[in-house]
């Protein structure tokens, strides 16, 4: 298929030339259609609020690698070590020129537009010849990793030696680390298999030389540390990108899963059987705070006539049992037995809820941020922590020895941009479950602190080459923005049991009782002031009778 290529310029001032785009558009359609359906989209635009969160690590900030940052100028002083690198491989070719692989490589042209989601307003020429030199640029720069002995491979310039460094001393190194994992700086795999084909004179060989030196990249980049006889099996023809193949060895590959989650009417039904409880509670307490309200009147005003009756004196001879079934207190009464008793009633409604529910998939994430209790308060309610040498897929939380096993990541100042990157990638790109996407989440739900992480490092679960403790915790807070809610259910199945083993404590249904039901309740905290306020006026009739304070001074005299 002919990709349309209109003549207007970037610049606005151009004239742009009708006839010519009329001639191309009826060229286009007279071509016969080619299906597409073999070169899918597989670079894209990075989802607008993942972009608003943090854009720096989703714009290149050393060096632009394809047509979707090609043209700004901050970049554009690295053109001259990118084709530096283009003439270093032209040396490397054995009686042909760059030219010639450029020849090449726009009989590729329609595959090349195809892997891109975004419309590239280049001529074939001008884009072919684009990657051909940001080819040669990543391919020196990927030899690094094909290296056992570190320092400067052969054949690179003193000019290149600043940005070049096997050790990852280098600023720049760092920072061209970051650029080529970014989705929107991502190039075709098809064109440096075509230039190491011409270089090598065997597609085989191009493919295993690209096959280890990305395998060198993802031993660099991965934070998982995974053994190397557990490497997924990678066929790098099959790779359309850098960053896909990070993807590929990373995240491991379930069994089809339902798709992206609806918000369906059985989680509408729940919601609203959740709201008609709360209501219902809400009517309880403004009900008795009206009560109460006209009886506090009611009672001031009784308080002050008995005062002045010779009957009092025999009434607080009554025993306290009489005392306390006052109106008032029997109206007080029946809330609190209410509020107590619903908290039985809920624990039990949830505990039947869980035990009915045997497919944590039908249950979808219902906030950004998965509901979980933090390392620190798992810690306190017996929640051990063990790590694992294995990927995403080695998550699992034992009842019995009540042991959550995580797998080891380690964190420097690339992974923030590879793990953003790659939740970006799977957003865009994955049909089914988003399960990177949902292990950020978990992480993110898990560490809210600094003593979060503390404890994550401290068993091993992360090992921190960044500052502090409070830069992971910053980083994983950081990643709680979705694209869209999905359900991954051996993860789902990890955050149901880890959180029944949290809720199941009764000193944590206690709390959460207050909380909700107490502490997030003004008429209820107005209903405590009130009743400590007839208390005290109570106290205050009784002594006037009984005269406790001389009473405490005879004692004393005596």
């Amino acid at each position: 298929m002919s990709y349309f290529t209109p003549t207007v310029a970037n610049d606005s001032k151009t004239k742009f030339d009708e006839l010519r785009w009329v001639i191309q558009i009826r060229e286009t359609l007279n071509e016969v259609l080619e299906d597409d359906d073999q070169f899918p989209v597989s670079i894209f635009n990075v989802p607008k609020p993942l972009m608003a969160c943090d854009s720096d690590s989703y714009i290149p900030q050393q060096v632009a690698i394809g047509p979707y940052h090609y043209w700004r100028q901050e970049l554009y002083e690295m053109e001259r070590y990118k084709i530096a690198s283009a003439k270093r491989f032209q040396t490397q070719l054995q009686s042909l020129k760059l030219e010639h692989i450029v020849d090449q490589l726009i009989k590729l042209e329609h595959r090349i537009r195809a892997c891109y989601h975004k419309y590239l307003n280049f001529n074939g020429e001008t884009l072919v010849w684009m990657m051909a030199i940001d080819a040669s640029f990543l391919l020196e720069f990927l030899q690094l990793y094909t290296i056992e002995n570190g320092t400067m491979i052969p054949g690179v310039s003193s000019r290149m030696s600043h940005l070049m460094d096997y050790a990852g001393r280098r600023i720049a190194h760092n920072a061209i680390l970051k650029d080529i994992v970014m989705l929107e700086n991502q190039i075709p795999l098809l064109v440096l298999r075509k230039m190491l084909e011409f270089k090598f004179s065997s597609l085989e060989l191009a493919d295993d030389m690209l096959l280890s030196m990305l395998i060198g990249l993802f031993k660099e980049l991965s934070p998982f540390k995974v053994i190397e006889k557990d490497y997924p099996e990678i066929i790098v023809s099959e790779c359309a990108h850098l960053l896909d193949f990070l993807y590929a060895m990373i995240v491991p590959k379930l069994e089809e899963q339902s798709d992206v989650v609806q918000f369906e009417d059985q989680h509408k039904d729940k919601e609203d059987n959740e709201e008609s409880f709360l209501n219902y509670v809400k009517q309880l307490l403004s009900e008795v705070w009206r009560l109460l309200s006209k009886l506090a009147t009611a009672l001031i005003s009784l308080i002050k006539k008995v005062l002045q009756c010779r009957a009092m004196k025999v009434i607080t001879w009554l025993p306290w049992t009489i005392i306390s079934n006052l109106p008032g207190v029997g109206i007080i009464k029946q809330p609190v037995e209410y509020l107590f008793f619903s908290q039985d009633k809920e624990g039990t409604k949830a505990g039947n809820g869980n035990l009915s529910s045997d497919n944590v998939s039908n249950k979808p994430p219902l906030m950004e941020e998965i509901s979980i209790p933090s390392v620190t308060e798992l810690s306190k309610s017996g929640v051990c922590f063990m790590a694992t040498n294995g990927d995403i897929s080695s998550i699992r939380f034992d009842v019995k020895t009540v042991t959550l096993y995580l797998p080891t990541i380690g964190l420097d100042i690339n992974s923030e941009v590879l793990l953003r990157n790659l939740v970006a990638y799977e957003a865009s790109t994955a049909s089914g479950s988003l399960v990177f996407t949902r292990y950020t989440e978990l992480m993110n739900g898990i560490i809210d602190t600094e003593e979060d992480a503390k404890i994550l490092r401290e068993k091993g679960v992360i090992l921190n080459r960044l500052k502090s403790d409070e830069e992971v915790a910053n980083l994983w807070n950081g990643m709680s923005k979705s694209i869209k809610l999905t359900r991954v259910p051996f993860l789902d199945k990890v955050i149901e049991d880890v959180n029944q083993h949290y809720n199941g404590r009764m000193n944590i249904k206690i709390w959460k009782f207050m909380k909700l039901y107490v502490f997030a309740s003004w008429q209820f905290l107005t209903l405590l002031a009130a009743i400590f306020l007839l208390f005290l006026m109570s106290l205050q009739v009784f002594c006037s009778f009984y005269k406790c304070n001389r009473r405490s001074r005879v004692n004393v005299t005596k």
